[in-house]
């Protein structure tokens, strides 16, 4: 019988700036080159989840109450990013935001992937780990949030292709 984890420090996220062969399986090898942000993305409005799909009204002329068929699927995804600085300078430091590179031109296209496991964030990605999302986004325009706690920006995004329940390919 399988034990329950607490999720605190399980999820896993990471940008890749290049397709991976396929998206629909990307390998261990294409996402650990990738950038991994689990340690850079705040927890409490990551949004990176399904969201209901559209509804299409199929009630037969019989039925006394609505009836509707699944449509295509939606996606809540966005995600706020910490900006790093260099201490002695104040400036951008280009070696720790390579995220914030990736992610903050408005129409950038990077294909992105989430596990949620019993696996801390930090372990790196293996064949046959489950991905629970993933797949390409495009980013909107950064948002400056309230200005409390470190500098971060607010990145939505918008669900181009996304996969469901997808694992890690073996491979290289």
């Amino acid at each position: 019988m399988g034990a329950r984890v607490l999720a605190d420090g399980k999820t896993k996220f990471t940008v890749l700036t290049t397709a991976p062969a396929d998206p629909a399986a990307p390998t261990a090898t294409e996402l650990n080159a990738g950038i991994d942000l689990s340690c850079d993305i705040l927890t409490s409005d990551f949004n990176w989840s399904n969201a209901d799909s559209d509804k299409i009204a199929e009630k037969a002329l019989c039925a006394k109450g609505n009836s509707n068929a699944i449509g295509a699927s939606n996606y809540t995804t966005g995600i706020t990013l910490w900006r790093k600085f260099d201490p002695s300078t104040g400036a951008p430091d280009p070696a720790d935001e390579t995220g914030w590179a990736a992610l903050k031109e408005k129409g950038a296209t990077v294909w992105a992937y989430a596990r949620e496991t019993g696996k801390d964030s930090v372990e790196d990605w293996a064949a046959g780990d489950e991905i629970y999302l993933g797949g390409e986004v495009a980013t909107d325009a950064p948002q400056r949030t309230d200005g409390t706690g470190f500098i971060k920006r607010r990145i939505p995004m918008e669900a181009q292709r996304l996969y469901e329940n997808i694992e890690v390919a073996a491979g290289a």
